[in-house]
């Protein structure tokens, strides 16, 4: 419900400042009457997804509040990521504030006001980043697709007014504005600090399903609903909160408070509009954090913080409708007839457009090397690029194992696509942006190709080997199979593609789509230096975590794995299984007057700047550190003095 500025000024704590009140005079108001608010903060997200915080104090933004709501502040280069274009001969970057967006105010509850006792504020005002005047952040790029977008689609209306009929609309003037529409699903795991949980304990309970949407408890529970309320009084619309998959059952402490817990949550808001769904995500996993801490409990939003275990999603809901003058929303997704169609005729050229695309999507939406630890087979990760929209128009299906699915009811406002490769990494506001980008070119292609409903099924519904007006012909886009369980990894290989396993892969693979490259710089949303900055600052995160962290992480783990037999209580079991895991432990580590270990060849490859054999040799360790792990679990449980017989994990 929209407040007044009435209702800003009376209220002893405000949470939310809506554009309307994004003026000098209105701002005042609301500053001087609410004197917790002490600091602003400018935040705008570099190419990387890092978020900028400062604290100017709020007399300085008062007293100098026009020029900081036109030029805003200034910063310099090293404190964002972008590669190749803040150099350090031409380092100035300006924040620019974005008045169009709701503005948050963040409290901190461990510093109260002195004089009103109320925590204090901090306002964060979601802003741009410009160099050499030119915006070159996130933020910006998600804001000339939208324009794009929204101006390419009334073209369309306008050039075939064929569209009007089929959404049952009277006139092309009649159109008022064009919405695209964004919500996310944020997954996470949550501990208390120190605490370690048995790997294969955690395996166990998830196949077993015995956390799944099970009742919270203790301070989880109290986080969690603190945080769901805090989410109604910031605005954002909360859903539901509830435990995921993963996760083992706490313990009650000689405190009488849970401890050892390990758990998986999700949070879901409503949608809202593609830019200020972003920003609401941004926020609320800061707030998370914050909540969860206060609560003397630890948050990770890695993708995949425990191998064996389910990783995290952040699962990406997308849609487009248009607004009528007289007020009536209609969503172009949705059929003319819900119980004969699947999607309209521009819902199906928005599907078939990322699908084709997708390559040059994927580097926007999977971008570290934590996240394709994610994304492989099981665990519903989706590594195939390809789609489903249900077995009927009656009876709405959905697949958990395809790239991206259909979500639709009776209510055909609410038909939209879940494109379920996102994690809480991936930059919301450069995965949607990718994403309408290749939406549009395959809703461009379907409305000039002036196919019905039915006949854009068919077209996205082709085998592989067959010739259609716009996919490719050697691959399949749909299945309403089991991915996983319904095809050999061969036959997905040959119907959908190869996935790509590292970070590298995927880089290369858009690198090979130049064709495919232009969509994205159509309309000026990408700009080639933009695109150019981001493949080198995630070739460059992924070089520096391969050598700094997973191989330093990997030694630390190859140098735990002990030999724990004696003379005295040995089986000849318990020295062949040793042998294996001394010898893989000598692979992966060991340096030889003549042989070279893992370790050192993805070092000296990557020194090299040969990426093709890092990368190679990245998935090469992967496996045999799980071959590892899964050697030495056997050979400790047969240890019968061994106290703890399975490895432990700790949350990074």
């Amino acid at each position: 419900m929209k407040k007044s500025l009435e209702q800003l000024l009376s209220e002893p704590m405000i949470y939310t400042l809506p554009a309307w009140t994004h003026d000098k005079e209105t701002l005042t108001k609301i500053l001087e009457a609410h004197p917790c608010i002490q600091f602003v903060s400018f935040g705008a997200l570099d190419l990387r997804g890092n978020n900028t915080d400062e604290k100017i104090p709020i007399s300085l933004f008062i007293e100098d509040m026009d020029s900081f709501l036109t030029a805003g502040v200034q910063t310099d280069g090293s404190s964002v990521m972008l590669h190749e274009i803040a150099t350090l001969n031409n380092a100035k970057v300006d924040l620019r504030p974005d008045l169009s967006v709701n503005w948050f105010v963040d409290y901190n509850y461990e510093h109260l006001h002195e004089d009103t006792g109320l925590p204090i504020g901090t306002l964060r005002i979601p802003a741009f980043l410009e160099h050499n005047s030119k915006m070159v952040d996130s933020r910006s790029v998600l804001k000339r697709t939208v324009e794009h977008f929204e101006a390419e689609i009334l073209a369309l209306f306008k050039k075939h007014p064929e569209l009007l009929n089929e959404f049952n609309i009277a006139s092309f003037d009649d159109i008022e504005k064009v919405n695209l529409t964004a919500a996310t699903e944020l997954e996470f795991w949550v501990r208390t600090p120190q605490d370690k949980a048995n790997e294969e304990k955690l395996s166990t309970s998830q196949i077993l399903k015995e956390q799944y949407w099970k009742r919270t408890k203790g301070t989880v529970r109290t986080a969690l609903e603190e945080t769901i309320i805090l989410m109604d009084k910031y605005g954002v619309g909360p859903e539901m909160g509830h435990k995921e998959v993963g996760g083992i059952t706490a313990k009650v402490g000689l405190s009488g408070k849970l401890n050892h817990v390990m758990e998986q949550l999700e949070i879901d808001w409503k949608y809202d509009s593609a830019m200020q769904s972003a920003d609401n995500e941004l926020f609320m996993r800061e707030l998370i954090d914050e909540v969860f801490e206060l609560h003397g409990l630890q948050v990770t939003f890695q993708a995949k913080p425990i191998e064996g275990v389910a990783g995290s999603g952040e699962h990406t809901h997308m849609g487009v409708s248009l607004t009528l003058k007289n007020g009536k929303p209609v969503n172009i997704f949705a059929p003319k007839d819900m119980k004969k169609d699947f999607l309209s005729s521009v819902g199906w050229g928005a599907l078939m457009g990322i699908l084709k695309n997708y390559e040059v999507v994927n580097p926007f939406v999977t971008s570290t090397n934590d996240a394709f630890n994610r994304l492989k087979p099981g665990f519903e990760a989706p590594i195939c690029i390809v789609g489903s929209v249900g077995h009927t128009t009656e009876v709405p299906a959905r697949n958990r194992t395809v790239l991206i699915g259909l979500v639709r009811d009776e209510n055909p406002l609410a038909t939209r696509f879940e494109l379920r490769a996102p994690n809480p990494t991936t930059n919301t506001y450069l995965c949607i942006a990718a994403s309408y980008q290749a939406m549009l070119d395959g809703i461009k292609a379907a409305v000039e190709s002036k196919l019905d409903s039915k006949q854009l099924e068919a077209e996205f519904s082709k085998e592989a080997g067959e010739e259609k007006f716009y996919l490719e012909k050697d691959r399949q886009y749909r299945s309403e199979h089991d991915v996983f369980d319904d095809y050999s990894e061969d036959e997905r290989n040959k119907l959908f593609g190869i996935p790509p396993a590292t970070v590298w892969e995927n880089i290369v693979k858009f690198n090979n789509s130049e064709d495919k490259k232009e969509i994205l710089v159509a309309g000026g949303v990408f700009t080639k230096e933009i695109i150019n900055s981001y493949v080198l600052a995630t070739v460059d995160q992924w070089e520096k975590e391969l050598l700094g962290r997973i191989i330093v992480n990997n030694m630390k783990l190859v140098r735990s794995y002990k030999k724990l037999h004696d003379t005295e209580n040995v089986t000849d079991l318990d020295v062949v299984t040793w042998e294996k895991v001394n010898s893989l432990r000598n692979h992966l580590m060991k340096d030889s007057l003549e042989t070279k270990s893992l370790f050192t060849k993805i070092r000296e490859a990557v020194e090299a700047k040969d990426y093709n054999l890092a990368s190679k040799l990245q998935v090469e360790m992967s496996g045999k550190i799980s071959t590892l792990k899964s050697l030495y679990a056997t050979y400790r449980r047969n240890m019968i003095e061994e106290e703890n017989g399975y490895d432990t994990v700790r949350l990074s």
